[in-house]
């Protein structure tokens, strides 16, 4: 039997999206028996919104004082020790779990698969190679534990309507003290965050100055959109190193994608390729954004844009 165990990533007592599309992927193995794991001080509130996604099975609250913050140092040793009876583990290809899925890998001695953006079967899966050039199909060995990361841009999230059994369980690890938690800093923009938000609107250097980018955050309250970058836009300091979308960004996958002065670098376009729909801004007619969006604008931006929030508003 396939016993398939999710680590659950939240923040401010919220369960992240990424945690139901890592169900989603789970829920198209055959037969799975699907349980996902809430590593907090209190995991109350995000083990009842993580009940309520469907196709889940049991969600197993693991509390404990050290979980308050999630330390990939101080939960791989118990997500490890949970994840004794389970033949697959996954997280998702967050940060969150970039961090914290190969430690996991690492103490139940096995390799990682990462970034699984389709399932052919128990063990075998496909991902992206060469910054998204290539998918692979890869084929675990079934006589080891599988540990995995989930491209959470590749699937859509569970539905809601489930009614999981919650149950306490205890991690018989014991918890390391050399990593400790100092503090968070973090940018309140109080716009969408860019992995969640719905349309986002991304410059590139083509803007020009700081300045110039904030045509972009004023598109994007009119559309009540996130922001992002490229990485050259960030690179001259133009944005903020965490809008960066990309290969070495965020992968994100929203319903609307406007890339305003963005050439379309390969690296760019494997962080948007999963995206509903791509509207290109771009003077440049030849710029192989063109190549991927659905709708391609070829003109000055800096005309197109105040034209564009005049038809908005």
């Amino acid at each position: 039997m396939t016993k398939i165990l999710i680590v659950a990533e939240h923040a401010g007592g919220k369960l992240n999206a990424a945690t139901a599309k890592c169900v989603s992927c789970a829920s198209l193995i055959s037969d799975a028996d699907i349980d996902i794991a809430v590593f907090a001080a209190d995991a109350s509130d995000v083990a009842t919104q993580a009940a309520a996604l469907a196709g889940v099975k049991t969600v197993l609250k693991v509390e404990h004082a050290a979980n308050a913050e999630p330390l990939a140092a101080v939960l791989a040793p118990q997500v490890a020790a949970v994840a004794a009876n389970y033949t697959h583990v996954f997280g998702p290809s967050t940060t969150f779990g970039k961090d914290l899925m190969p430690r996991v890998a690492a103490l139940l001695g096995v390799g990682q698969l990462s970034d699984i953006m389709a399932v052919e079967s128990a063990y075998k899966f496909r991902r992206p190679v060469y910054a998204g050039n290539a998918i692979i199909t890869v084929e675990a060995p079934q006589d080891k534990k599988l540990v995995a990361t989930v491209r959470a841009a590749s699937f859509q999230p569970a539905a809601a309507g489930g009614s999981a059994a919650i149950e306490s369980a205890s991690a018989s690890a014991e918890i390391p003290t050399h990593t400790r938690f100092v503090s968070r800093s973090a940018p309140t923009t109080g716009r969408p965050d860019l992995q969640t938000a719905h349309r986002v609107v991304s410059g590139g250097r083509a803007l020009g100055s700081a300045d110039n980018f904030k045509i972009i955050f004023s598109l994007a309250d009119k559309l009540k959109a996130g922001v992002g970058a490229s990485r050259a836009a960030v690179d001259s300091g133009y944005a903020a190193n965490e809008l960066q979308v990309g290969q070495t960004g965020k992968i994100i996958s929203p319903e609307l994608y406007v890339a305003v002065g963005i050439s379309g670098a390969i690296q760019h376009l494997t962080g948007i390729k999963d995206a509903r729909t791509i509207v290109a801004i771009n003077k440049d007619a030849e710029a192989p954004i063109f190549e991927v969006a659905d709708i391609g604008l070829v003109g000055d931006l800096f005309k197109i844009l105040p034209e564009l929030e005049q038809a908005l508003s």
